[in-house]
């Protein structure tokens, strides 16, 4: 299983996407496709993301039973732990306060 979720992404990456994957909610695809393709459609998001942001997770041999990978600015990120890939928040920033 393989799903990639995108936000704030240019419509002809969504329409890209769309030729390999279901959206089945606005900005997120489903498929199954082997790790060829998988790599070759994350290059797709790769060149297209432009300012918006993307994860794609799919199913591994690993303790966890997945992997992702992520792009592009967001409060979550990635974070290895004693080998375990986990997500950590960023905190929020008031700009406000001036």
């Amino acid at each position: 299983m393989l799903v990639i979720v995108l936000e704030n992404a240019p419509p002809r990456l969504r329409g890209r996407l769309a030729i390999w994957l279901l959206e089945v909610r606005a900005g997120v695809y489903v498929g199954n496709y082997s790790r060829r393709l998988r790599e070759h459609m994350w290059e797709q998001v790769e060149q297209g993301i432009e300012d918006g942001n993307a994860v794609m997770a799919w199913r591994t041999n690993n303790e966890a039973g997945f992997d992702f990978l992520t792009l592009g600015e967001n409060r979550r990120i990635p974070t290895e732990m004693d080998g375990a890939k986990l997500v950590s928040f960023l905190p929020i920033i008031d700009n406000t306060t001036e």
